[in-house]
């Protein structure tokens, strides 16, 4: 399904599925309205829900002509106090309060509550600083007896059942990788989800017991490094981390609750930067449009905030609970695609000195990166790649361009992964029976049915001499179309 001919819009959107989606007509009208991706999130619902959300989403984007991926988000270590008496408590400034394992499950009340991370006194010391629920309550330990953390309220309020605990500059130890996440893995794998999104990672290691799990359960699909925790900010931390992963989520609640929110806005530029440099995929999640959980329009922040995103480079753009549980989410993924279409407008966005100064490894990559130049000092409508892998056109899209890469495969794994690519639109194209010469004249005519070009077009093609091998992409052409 092609968007608008004029500006079709180049940041992708990524919308989380959840008890809103599941409205009848909701999918159809996310398509419609731009959807790219969605997000199924195994911190809530069953193995069977999540299955059956993602086949049905394939199902209604084939009958709508559309490609649209899928990402499963685990959930991760379950860094959180447990739950109170009451369901909530509030504290006020300078009381005393513990974070206790001896406390039950369930009794937690003005004096303190229990652990769901049971390590937690074990990992903190005294002058430490606590961040629940994202940062709005701040405790300070006073003193660590056995399994209880004694601490002084320095910024007190509503505490209610189960909120996260951040541990200010970072430190805990949770495996990113959880004995539940081995088990959704597997549901991942039953799904052939597109991507595949971890919490928490500290290191490269991390990254690659993650790939090498879902491998091992039959799923190959690219991985996503949630960057949330302090420790992964770090020099040279945060560029393996990038270097091991296909993609890296910007988790703004967590980092900005561990790193401080001042340094938030800063670091975002810092990560999409050196991701698009690095040709891995760069996710912007969190609050992106948040107060559209309950209203139809924005407010003017959330709309700096996205299109900030997309003029530092961002590939994605992410919605959470705006479509998961709120009112309209069809409104949102038009909102937010409405926003998306006016930042790229922008000069910035289509000016790039991406790897100008470097000497270039392989030959794909020395074509995709001499496409774009020809395309941004050149009148040239479209750029169409050959792909068994989609690697050329992830090349391509690291050099920002108003101008659209169609990447045109067989392979319907490689047009749902290139979905959150930006600025590159999936093709179905089967080369099968052709003989060389036909192949590109046929790529061609499947664009001008698609209505992504017309006669008098320039057109750059790139493609392999010998079709069905990976990374083989070594001819680069420019076709007139209608000649």
């Amino acid at each position: 399904m092609i968007k608008d001919r004029k500006s079709p819009r180049r940041t992708k959107i990524l919308a989380t599925l959840g008890p809103a989606t599941d409205a009848p007509g909701m999918i159809d009208k996310m398509i419609l309205a731009g959807l790219d991706v969605v997000r199924i999130n195994f911190s809530h619902g069953s193995a069977v829900e999540h299955i059956e959300r993602a086949r049905y989403v394939r199902e209604r984007a084939k009958a709508l002509g559309s490609e649209v991926g899928v990402l499963v988000d685990l959930q991760g270590p379950k860094i959180r106090i447990s739950r109170f008496k009451e369901g909530s408590v509030f504290l006020e400034d300078g009381v005393a309060f513990a974070l206790d394992n001896s406390i039950g499950r369930l009794d937690g009340d003005m004096s303190g509550v229990g652990l769901d991370y049971k390590t937690l006194p074990g990992e903190v010391k005294t002058g430490n600083r606590l961040l629940l629920d994202d940062g709005r309550i701040v405790l300070e330990v006073v003193r660590v007896i056995g399994e209880r953390v004694e601490c002084k309220v320095i910024v007190g309020g509503k505490l209610s059942n189960n909120k996260g605990i951040n541990l200010l500059g970072g430190g805990l130890s949770a495996a990113a990788i959880t004995e539940k996440d081995k088990e959704d893995i597997v549901s991942a794998a039953q799904i052939q989800a597109d991507y595949l999104a971890f919490s928490f990672p500290r290191s490269a290691e991390d990254v690659n017991e993650c790939r090498r799990l879902a491998n091992e359960a039959g799923l190959y699909a690219c991985i996503v490094s949630k960057i949330e925790r302090a420790e992964a900010v770090q020099d040279p931390t945060l560029e393996e981390i990038i270097r091991a992963s296909d993609a890296v989520m910007i988790a703004r609640g967590d980092l900005g609750v561990e790193i401080g929110d001042a340094q938030l806005p800063a670091m975002q530029k810092k990560i999409i930067k050196m991701s698009r440099h690095l040709n891995k995929i760069a996710i912007t999640a969190t609050q992106m449009m948040e107060t559209m959980i309950d209203n139809a329009i924005p407010t003017r922040a959330e709309v700096f905030d996205v299109a900030n995103a997309v003029i530092d480079g961002t590939d994605v753009v992410m919605l959470s609970g705006e479509t998961a549980t709120g009112k309209h989410p069809h409104i949102v993924i038009e909102a937010m695609g409405r926003i998306c279409l006016e930042a790229e407008k922008q000069r910035e966005t289509r000016i790039s000195t991406h790897r100008i100064d470097q000497v270039f490894q392989a030959t794909d990559e020395s074509i995709a990166m001499g496409a774009m130049y020809i395309a941004n000092h050149f009148n040239v409508r479209a750029i169409a790649a050959l792909t068994e892998s989609g690697s050329t056109a992830l090349l391509m899209s690291r050099i920002s361009s108003g101008i659209p890469v169609y990447a045109m495969t067989p392979h319907a794994k490689t047009r749902q992964k290139v979905t959150l690519y930006r600025g590159v639109y999936p093709m179905a194209f089967s080369y099968e029976g052709m003989e060389s010469d036909d192949v590109v004249p046929n790529m061609i005519n499947e664009l001008k049915r698609k209505g992504a070009v017309q006669d008098g077009d320039k057109v750059l093609v790139t493609r392999g001499k010998h079709r069905g091998i990976m990374g083989g992409t070594n001819v680069l052409l420019i076709v007139e179309v209608g000649k």
